[in-house]
């Protein structure tokens, strides 16, 4: 049995929407003529683990591990458009949120504070912040503290109520946290945008076939298109989706080398 999931932005406030896109995604996928395609989608993925499943039809990973742990072990199937403040085209970027009352006017005001980060394996909120605040560290350093919180909610959550600093939030994330109508997008300030990267991309198996991966592609496109997905596309505020060549991707490795050659290669 072939395995999919949607992990990336499965917010419980979302999880009807999420559930209505994989429900159309999965009609398309056989009419495409995929002959396996799973009942249900995996409500709560192990990652990276299933992501190296050998089964996976379909999922959404991040374009950090797409790079490392990923890289030549998955096939890149497309790239999501998002239309969210900081997208565009295939591209998106993170929010640097501060408290709604932080004095800091810039990265530079936050030296020697306390930073909070979902993961170092995410792009959003580990690898493009370093890369921003590299060419201000001193001697390896800038944050005098670093705490990895698990997911951009909670990062925002610890900024809004005092307990970091500051964090940077996938803006796609910060965009549907406003929708969402979480109270603590009310009680952080957006400071700065960092660098663009690729969007967050979907991914099938290494083993996938051409034909299978072309049958994916065309359901994608298919879902887009579809007037019965428009009100699941507008609630995760998904637009389109473009084929980019993994190569596309190799500016999150940039952004990792630049920080690393400038003696920053952690997130403190």
């Amino acid at each position: 049995m072939s395995l999919a999931s949607l992990p990336m932005y499965d917010l419980p406030e979302l999880a009807e929407a999420t559930a209505a896109l994989w429900d159309g995604l999965a009609r398309h996928l056989r009419r495409t003529g995929i002959a396996d395609v799973p009942a249900a989608r995996l409500a709560a993925p192990l990652l990276p683990d299933h992501w190296l499943e050998p089964d996976l039809l379909l999922s959404q990973t991040c374009g950090y591990p797409l790079r490392h742990v990923l890289k030549d072990r998955v096939q890149l199937v497309a790239t999501p458009c998002y239309a969210a403040s900081g997208c565009e085209g295939a591209g998106y970027c993170s929010l640097v949120v501060v408290p709604a009352d932080s004095p800091a006017a810039d990265l530079a005001d936050l030296r020697g504070r306390r930073v909070a980060f979902n993961a170092p394996d995410s792009q959003s909120g580990f690898n493009v912040l370093r890369a921003a605040v590299a060419p201000l560290a001193e001697g390896g350093r800038f944050f005098a503290e670093a705490v990895a919180t698990g997911s951009h909610a909670a990062s925002l959550e610890l900024v809004a109520g005092g307990g970091a600093d500051v964090a940077a939030l996938d803006c796609v994330s910060f965009a549907l946290f406003q929708r969402g109508g979480r109270p603590a997008t009310e009680s952080v300030r957006i400071l700065c945008r960092t660098g663009a990267a690729p969007a967050l991309p979907f991914i099938t198996a290494a083993s996938t076939s051409d034909a299978d991966l072309f049958r994916l592609r065309q359901a994608l496109r298919a879902a887009i298109a579809d007037p019965a997905l428009a009100t699941a596309r507008e609630a995760l505020l998904l637009r389109d989706v473009m084929l980019l060549p993994d190569s596309a991707y190799d500016v999150i490795l940039d952004q990792e080398r630049a920080a690393i050659a400038a003696g920053y290669p952690r997130l403190d």
